[in-house]
């Protein structure tokens, strides 16, 4: 089965929906779980917003999409409280030898690969996909895990060696911050 890494385009919306439901934490049984999840839903008009950003990115197979990715600046991100308290925490975390703030800094996540082609190279091509579309903009990418989320936290440190930089707790949960640097990031500043 080939898939087609792209940016997305409005028309891809629906596909998103459908898939991002299919994985939402709060639509899976506990049983569920273990095969990884999404935890922030989003809406037709929160994805119009992301893709103004070029921030949403699809792997398209030959009926269906068959993974996204999203992400984006921290303007558009601060409307979710758990990103509040991770914009709050930025001022003491370094990444690399690099202050993080929200000027030199994104947020990525979430990504969601169809089940059945989870462990395949779709989940680090949308990644690679994002490096580089955010790298003339920040040199520094953010996200948060889900510590129950074993198996993405198993994905992004061991596939792409994401680092932990930070953990944090919200809403009876724990969190891992972690960190990675774009392309950019060996010509940027270390201030």
């Amino acid at each position: 089965m080939s898939q087609i890494i792209r940016t997305a385009l409005e028309s891809d919306i629906s596909g998103i929906l459908d898939l991002q439901s299919c994985n939402l934490y709060a639509n899976l049984a506990p049983t569920e779980l273990a095969g990884g999840f999404v935890t922030t839903p989003f809406t037709p008009d929160l994805l119009r917003q992301l893709l103004i950003q070029t921030g949403v990115f699809v792997a398209e197979g030959e009926c269906n999409l068959l993974g996204y990715l999203l992400a984006g600046d921290w303007g558009f991100f601060s409307q979710w409280e758990i990103f509040n308290v991770m914009i709050a925490r930025l001022p003491k975390l370094k990444f690399e030898g690099r202050k993080i703030t929200v000027d030199n800094s994104f947020q990525y996540g979430p990504i969601c690969v169809d089940r059945s082609i989870r462990g395949s190279q779709v989940f680090p091509d949308l990644f690679d996909l994002m490096r580089s579309s955010f790298a003339p903009k920040f040199p520094i990418g953010v996200t948060f895990i889900n510590q129950l989320n074993k198996r993405s936290f198993a994905a992004h440190t061991r596939k792409l060696n994401l680092e932990i930089i930070d953990e944090f707790e919200f809403n009876g949960n724990s969190f891992y911050t972690l960190a990675f640097l774009t392309a950019n990031a060996a010509t940027t500043d270390r201030s």
